[in-house]
């Protein structure tokens, strides 16, 4: 039987803040091809499972005055946030990866819809944004977010406020990782590009006579495009194995 009903809804929107926060940035469950209603459903529904495990923890902290508890939404709602963001920001590094992909090997052809956003990116970003997305999804990156956001509660009680210098040093520690790991990842292509360059600029200098943009074009999109067919796995396999170190930041 609920003894407190006011208190339980309290508390229950206060999970919610958070974990909403959360998913109104994780990759993935906010994606424009999902609906609001069902990123709505699906947060109030994590909130919901998460409120029974952190009952002690929550319910506490959300009997005090009005002016408090508007204070603790905007506070759990920026904590969310930040741990949404932390996972936000790797996978968009891919999608910068695969940028200088692209354009290290010259397949610069007109951008095409996002598969997951309303933008324009080139077909092999795309391809490289989803493809590694698929694959978080497959080692189950959702239930490493989820557990983070219980444990947070540890790191980060409820009601203690928001600390910004410590919330942008995780995300620019989260970007300087991120930035690293994305050079290992491109860093073939970039070496490819580079040296395919130098040759035929030297070929261009000993013979000027031929149209080398219009020669050269098709060779170095071809041999890009092989060095992906045989260097995708190992891109996919160290994207996936650097999401968990670099989530936790270990």
């Amino acid at each position: 039987m609920i003894t407190d009903p006011q208190g339980m809804v309290l508390a229950l929107f206060a999970a919610f803040c958070r974990v909403g926060g959360c998913f109104m940035l994780l990759p993935g469950f906010s994606s424009a091809r999902l609906t609001v209603q069902i990123r709505l459903f699906l947060a109030v529904a994590v909130s919901m499972a998460v409120l029974p495990i952190l009952w002690d923890t929550i319910y506490p902290r959300t009997s005090g005055s009005l002016d408090n508890y508007l204070l603790l939404i905007v506070f759990e709602t920026l904590t969310g946030a930040v741990i949404g963001l932390i996972a936000r920001y790797y996978v968009l590094g891919l999608q910068f990866a695969g940028t200088v992909l692209t354009m290290m090997m010259g397949f610069n052809a007109p951008p095409t819809p996002d598969v997951l956003e309303d933008t324009a990116e080139n077909q092999l970003t795309n391809l490289l944004s989803y493809a590694g997305l698929m694959v978080l999804f497959m080692l189950d990156f959702h239930h490493v977010v989820m557990r983070a956001l219980v444990e947070s509660y540890n790191v980060m009680p409820i009601g203690a406020g928001f600390n910004p210098q410590s919330a942008l040093i995780t995300l620019t520690d989260t970007l300087s990782q991120t930035f690293m790991i994305m050079l290992r990842l491109a860093s073939p292509f970039i070496l490819y590009g580079m040296v395919f360059n130098v040759a035929i600029g030297l070929v261009n200098k000993l013979a000027p006579q031929i149209p080398i943009y219009f020669v050269s074009l098709p060779f170095i999109i071809t041999g890009g495009l092989l060095l992906l067919y045989f260097g995708v796995s190992s891109l996919l396999e160290i994207f996936a194995a650097g999401f968990t170190p670099v989530f936790r930041g270990e």
